[in-house]
């Protein structure tokens, strides 16, 4: 990713196609950073391009938006046989899987909000996971839609407001992705103690 984003920085004036053309090919599981590119745009913006800075954004929207339509489609028509294929093996776990199925049943909307801020290979296993589901599509692009929107925006912000300061932005990011996923997952830890606990109370005589 070094490269590609020398590359992009180089020739900033096509920035915004070449962030849109990435974040396309993302869709397809490709080791591609959607947060590193979200912040390349908004540090390009606010150093080398600000004319272009609305320009970046709907580029960067709408690339990590319809990047997601992508991986929902392939869930959708390809499915489980996907679970064998690289570059998808690693993130069609079973367990995974399964517990993604019960907080959209569950939460929905809150699922893709909450989703689009962890990384891991989680979000495209979420968006899979809603085309398998068989997940109304308008629905989806409506949550979805909403989700990234407020992701994107966000961390958009953030790397514009810093501007030069990429390196230390990109650190606090990563923090702050395993603090989201650490704290993911306790809560689904603590979701299966709690169930255990009341299985075992209600098979109590």
């Amino acid at each position: 990713m070094e490269t590609i984003v020398q590359f992009i920085m180089e020739h900033s004036h096509m920035a915004h196609w070449y962030i849109f053309s990435l974040l396309m090919l993302a869709g397809f599981n490709l080791p591609i950073s959607e947060d590193l590119l979200i912040i390349l745009g908004g540090t390009i913006s606010a150093t080398l391009n600000p004319e272009n800075t609305a320009k970046i954004f709907i580029c960067i929207f709408l690339g990590a938006y319809f990047s997601d339509w992508i991986v929902y489609w392939l869930g959708r028509i390809v499915g489980p046989k996907l679970q064998n294929v690289r570059p998808f093996k690693s993130i069609f776990k079973k367990n995974r899987l399964e517990k993604i199925q019960h907080f959209y049943k569950k939460y929905g909307f809150l699922t893709l909000l909450f989703g689009r801020f962890i990384p891991f290979g989680f979000r495209n296993a979420l968006f899979m996971t809603a085309g398998m589901s068989k997940m109304h599509f308008l629905k989806f692009i409506l949550a979805d839609g909403i989700a990234c929107l407020v992701s994107n925006s966000v961390l958009f912000y953030l790397s514009f407001t810093l501007g030069k300061n990429y390196e230390a932005l990109l650190g606090t990011l990563k923090i702050f992705n395993v603090f989201l996923f650490s704290l993911f997952a306790l809560f689904i830890i603590g979701f299966i103690w709690y169930k255990k606990k009341k299985n075992n109370q209600d098979a109590e005589p």
